[in-house]
C-alpha cells in the first residue's frame, strides 16, 4: 500500500514538474516573441519610406501605393520584379483615418471580424 502512494506521489510531482518546466518555456517563448517583434520594427521602421496600400492581384502579383519622402508611387510587385507604374498626387488619395499605414493589426482585425458575426446574428443569418 506504501509502495502504491509513492508511485502516485512520484507520478504526480512529475506532473506539476513537467507542467512548470512548459509553463516557464511557454514564458520566455511568448517573451523573445515580443522582443523579436520590436527589434524588427524598430529596424524596419523609417521616416523616408512606407507602404500606404497594398491589393492583391494574384497569388504572387500586388500593386502597392507607396510613400518615399512625400511623393506617392504605384509600384506592381510580381515574383522577381518590381515595377513603377506611375507617380501618384497626394490629392488624389484617400487616407483612412484610423488607419493611415495600410496594415490593420491584430486587434483591428479581430474587431471587424466579431462586428461582422454580430452584424450576421442580428439579421439572423447565423444559423
Amino acid at each position: 500500500m506504501i509502495l502504491a502512494v509513492s508511485g502516485r506521489t512520484d507520478s504526480f510531482v512529475q506532473f506539476i514538474t513537467v507542467l512548470i518546466i512548459f509553463l516557464f518555456v511557454l514564458a520566455v517563448t511568448y517573451w523573445v516573441t515580443k522582443w523579436t517583434a520590436g527589434y524588427q520594427k524598430s529596424q524596419t521602421s523609417n521616416a523616408n519610406m512606407e507602404i500606404m496600400e497594398t491589393i492583391r492581384l494574384s497569388n504572387n502579383k500586388y500593386i502597392q501605393i507607396i510613400r518615399i519622402g512625400r511623393k506617392y508611387l504605384a509600384v506592381a510587385i510580381c515574383k522577381d520584379t518590381v515595377t513603377m507604374l506611375t507617380e501618384v498626387p497626394e490629392q488624389e488619395l484617400v487616407f483612412s483615418e484610423n488607419n493611415t499605414s495600410g496594415t490593420l493589426g491584430f486587434k483591428d482585425i479581430l474587431e471587424k471580424i466579431q462586428k461582422k458575426n454580430f452584424l450576421e446574428k442580428e439579421d439572423g443569418r447565423d444559423e
